[in-house]
């Protein structure tokens, strides 16, 4: 059995990782109290690195992208393959390929990388830098997923969510695009399969199938067993919101095309839950978690 360490704590991967995964050895350790010289690695097999900063509403600068997620992450591999880890496993992001131009091939593991922002291009950066340690002993493995989602997700699709239970009417409509997700689930398993083969190279972990937002807001809306109203936007009302909000109306309103056949036919692997099976776990669980913070706020009312 693999000892696994996630770099990176409190992370809602991380914990889905720890109750998913098949590897039962699991440890965690955080950047935030421990330099990554300071880190123990005895007995470590596998390093799972998964602490970055990510997209955040409050502002952040370039070189605190660029000093967490490029420079610790190196500092965090050097050390680990002189202490005899085996592999290095680094979540990344499909930021690294920038933004989508329509009618274009779909992404794959071996694109042109062209990260529009300082979190696509520190990912990137972190990439390269982590290949050119890589050698017969110590195996780099590089991740690159699309908006990962399950029970315990955070950030825009715990939004969305709360959108659609709010808002019984949305601007969802006849939205015929095509973006990939992640089901925790899948992303887990995926992960599980490389420690298994000590797999190098980049791969691509996605959901078997791409869906639009109009599919994406009908499955929650039905899981969530909200009435829910689509309507379409205007387009003058579209082109003005991708003009004053370019990066939330793409994830919205464009699509985002992916081809992950290598990384299936590499590691022989399929993900086992579909988009819309994952949904209806990660809804089911929130449910049940909303109906616990209920019963003990009633409880806590006498």
């Amino acid at each position: 059995m693999q000892k696994v360490l996630i770099v990176g704590t409190n992370s809602f991967i991380g914990a889905n990782f720890k109750e998913l995964s098949q590897n039962q050895i699991i440890g965690e350790v955080s950047l935030i109290s421990k330099q990554p010289e300071d880190i123990d690695f005895s007995n470590v097999d596998v390093v799972l690195h998964l602490a970055a900063i990510v997209h955040q509403s409050k502002k952040i600068s370039d070189s605190k992208y660029f000093h967490v997620n490029r420079d610790l992450c190196l500092r965090t591999a050097m050390h680990a393959k002189t202490n005899g880890v085996k592999q290095f496993i680094f979540l990344s992001t499909v930021k690294v390929y920038g933004n989508y131009i329509p009618g274009s091939s779909p992404w794959n593991e071996e694109s042109i990388c062209n990260p529009e922002d300082s979190y696509g291009l520190s990912k990137f950066e972190a990439e390269l830098s982590l290949k050119k340690l890589e050698d017969q002993d110590f195996t780099i493995t590089i991740v690159r997923t699309p908006i990962v989602y399950g029970q315990g997700v955070t950030a825009n699709m715990l939004r969305l969510i709360q959108l659609i239970e709010i808002f019984p009417v949305l601007p969802f409509r006849n939205v015929d695009n095509n973006r990939h997700y992640t089901y925790i689930g899948n992303l887990v398993g995926f992960i599980d399969r490389i420690i298994k083969l000590n797999a190098s190279g980049t791969f691509l972990v996605m959901d078997e199938n791409g869906i639009s937002t109009s599919d994406l807001v009908s499955y929650l809306s039905k899981f969530l067993n909200r009435k829910t109203i689509l309507f379409k936007l205007p387009n003058f009302v579209l082109r003005g919101g991708i003009s004053l909000m370019p990066e939330i109306f793409d994830r919205l309103y464009n699509s985002f095309y992916l081809n992950n056949s290598k990384t299936k036919e590499i590691l022989y692997y399929t993900p086992p839950f579909s988009t819309e099976e994952g949904i209806k776990k990660m809804i089911d669980i929130y449910l049940k978690n909303k109906k616990k913070i209920v019963r003990h706020n009633m409880l806590s009312s006498f």
